[in-house]
């Protein structure tokens, strides 16, 4: 059996040839740049996070930038990446980083500070844009590691302690090495070790996975089922959303769905979650008093 040393060293090499050209992994991007991309790719393909992301920095280069937006502009730039309560809380954290120097600071304990960052998030920065030994634990790392170290074909729903443990025995003693090893590996799940269907024919560490050598067992337990979206007051709110983005203001009647119930809950869920504000019988995107007329 390799060394954890021998078997990084493969699935680094394997992400040197096979890693997409993703625009915040490229030459000079700021640490705000790689910051907005993790925030914006939460529960977000990918895919979809681009060109949103290139259009981002090109509006709002810089914290201040951002700091200073009109917040209706914000939520309407957020467009369709879902989750737009995202948005606000990455305007939040700008307002705080203007305040405190116009940069996103190379320090974990303040990154968690602020609005919307999680442990995730805070890692991900140190090590993708400040290339620092921190411990990134998203989805994908732990599945590659439960198959690869544990041999279970899936993750809990929650990040247990024993996941965080293993992540750390696997963790590279260097900041340079340990920063590509979790690029690498979440990679590595992302298009390798995917959660459906694993291209174990083609993977560089079959012969060492501990999963692929009991015969890829299937988990115990319930298996996760698709959240569903039709109907849902997700759909709702992100039909709302959707009219507000591209209208002045929006006369809720004039929405189209058929549940009036639940539009008016829906309604009233965006106004507390400062996503929207009533303007007369009218809704208008943002929170804050309606613009002039």
């Amino acid at each position: 059996m390799p060394t954890k040393a021998q078997i990084r060293q493969t699935v680094v090499q394997w992400y040197r040839s096979n890693a997409r050209p993703l625009p915040w992994r490229a030459a000079g991007v700021t640490a705000w740049g790689v910051l907005v991309s993790e925030i914006m790719a939460q529960q977000t393909p990918v895919a979809r996070v681009e060109g949103p992301w290139k259009q981002w920095l090109q509006r709002w280069p810089s914290p201040q930038d951002l700091a200073e937006a009109d917040t209706a502009e914000v939520l309407r730039a957020w467009g369709s990446l879902g989750y737009p309560r995202r948005a606000l809380r990455l305007q939040a954290a700008a307002r705080q980083l203007a305040e405190d120097g116009n940069e996103v600071p190379e320090d974990e304990a303040y990154l968690l500070g602020l609005p919307g960052i999680g442990r995730y998030t805070a890692a991900a920065v140190m090590a993708f844009a400040f290339r620092r030994r921190s411990v990134v634990l998203d989805t994908n790392i732990r599945r590659v590691l439960a198959r690869l170290d544990g041999g279970h074909e899936s993750v809990p729903s929650a990040e247990t302690a024993a996941e965080r443990r293993r992540a750390i025995a696997w963790l590279p003693a260097s900041d340079a090495d340990s920063a590509e090893w979790s690029q690498a590996v979440m990679e590595f799940g992302a298009l390798m070790c995917t959660s459906r269907s694993p291209l174990c024919q083609d993977c560089p560490v079959r012969q060492w996975c501990r999963w692929f050598a009991d015969g890829q067992p299937r988990s115990a337990g319930p298996k996760r089922r698709a959240q569903a979206w039709k109907g849902t007051d997700r759909q709702c709110r992100g039909r709302i959303m959707g009219a507000l983005r591209v209208n002045e203001t929006v006369a809720p009647t004039d929405i189209a769905w058929t549940d009036q119930k639940q539009l008016e809950r829906c309604v009233l869920s965006l106004i507390k979650d400062g996503l929207a504000q009533r303007d007369g019988q009218r809704l208008r995107i943002g929170s804050g008093p309606p613009a002039d007329p």
